[in-house]
């Protein structure tokens, strides 16, 4: 017969609610805008604008074919998910036109002195 002795729990106290340890701060600037594109459906418009600007210009298949090839030389068991995201994802943000940037950049700008922040 196996006698198990009980471990005596550790009595802690409750762990305090995080958001009633911090004061109340202002927004930044930046929250502020996002929450402005995200309520106005700005932002769903504007990634809806990148997809379609980077398809027309290649860039989605560009990453389709360094992924593959990535995978190809590793060996598809040899790869995971974040290690391919690890290795594409810089040289992806470094391939983006500047055509699309300065597109967005001058959407977001529009966008800005047309809302009321």
């Amino acid at each position: 017969m196996c006698l198990m002795k009980s471990k005596a729990s550790v009595n802690r106290p409750p762990t305090p609610d995080v958001l009633e340890d911090t004061p109340e701060r202002e927004p930044t600037l930046q929250e502020l805008i996002n929450i402005k594109l995200i309520e106005t459906g700005e932002k769903e418009r504007l990634m809806e604008l990148l997809r379609e600007r980077l398809v027309d210009c290649g860039w989605k298949d560009e990453m389709k074919s360094l992924c593959r090839a990535f995978v190809k030389k590793k060996g598809r068991n040899n790869v995971t998910v974040d290690e391919l995201i690890h290795v594409i994802t810089p040289k992806g943000r470094a391939s983006v036109p500047d055509s699309v940037k300065a597109e967005l950049l001058q959407r977001i700008r529009t966008f800005l002195g047309s809302a009321a922040l």
